[in-house]
Order: C-alpha cells, then sequence, then structure tokens
C-alpha cells in the first residue's frame, strides 16, 4: 500500500494543519485539552511518529505535539496505521473501532481512553476534507 501524500513532507504539513485545526477551535480545543490523553502515532509506510498531548497552563494551545519519540511526556495510548488510513479517518472514511478490529490501526496503551476522544474530534473531519479538496485534492477520497 502507497501513501497518497506526495512526500513524507506533505504528510508533516497536512497533520501539522490538522492537529492545529483542532487545538485552536473553541470546542474542540479545550475539551481536548481537559481530556488530557497523551498519544504517540506511528505512520509505518513514512517512518513517522508524532507524540501528541494536551497543552500544559505555561502554553497558549490546546494541544501540543512533536515529530519524535525524544518528548519528556509517556503516551497513554499508540497507534500505528498506514498514512492512507489516518487521511481516510480524517476525512470520516475510516472507523476506528473498525480499523482496529480489522489490523488496519495497530492500537496498544489505554485504547478506551482513545475511542472516548471521537465525539470530540468529529467536528474535524468536515473541515479537513475542505482543506483537502482546496490545497490538496489529491487526497480527496
Amino acid at each position: 500500500m502507497s501513501s497518497p501524500f506526495a512526500s513524507t513532507g506533505e504528510f508533516r504539513e497536512v497533520i501539522d494543519k490538522t492537529f492545529a485545526m483542532m487545538s485552536e477551535d473553541s470546542e474542540m480545543g479545550p475539551k481536548l485539552r481537559d481530556a488530557d490523553t497523551p498519544q504517540r502515532f506511528e505512520f509505518e509506510d513514512l517512518d513517522l511518529v508524532v507524540n501528541i498531548r494536551a497543552g500544559t497552563d505555561a502554553e497558549a494551545a490546546n494541544l501540543h505535539w512533536e515529530w519524535t519519540d525524544d518528548v519528556d511526556w509517556r503516551p497513554k495510548v499508540q497507534m500505528k496505521m498506514s498514512s492512507e488510513v489516518a487521511n481516510k479517518y480524517f476525512q470520516g472514511k475510516e472507523n476506528i473501532a473498525i480499523a482496529i478490529a480489522r489490523r488496519r490501526i495497530k492500537a496498544g496503551g489505554d485504547v478506551k481512553a482513545a475511542l472516548q476522544l471521537i465525539p470530540i474530534t468529529k467536528p474535524v473531519y468536515a473541515r479537513y476534507r475542505d482543506m483537502v479538496e482546496r490545497e490538496y485534492p489529491h487526497l480527496a477520497l
């Protein structure tokens, strides 16, 4: 399975914009911050990892993420997937629970905590699709 993204750089750019959308959203951002569920995502086909956590009191953002495993926090949830699955998920075309059951996503840690975030992040699907259609039409499904 090959990545629908033109490059590793494009993937990072798109995911950075997506996390920023969630962090800056007036409803999603504070709820994700309050949920305080540190996560580690590994994108096997691109050999990338990103760790994301809630923003701290000293940080203005609701979410903080770093494209490395060299972070000073431990993830509560780990997810491993392809960039193709990530793109489908953010467009609302991949159900996390089914993807885990079918092993398209390999999950570890407190998966229940991750699943509880889905209703909070649901509004990102339409915004991601809009961004993709506008800026990255080759990713649209």
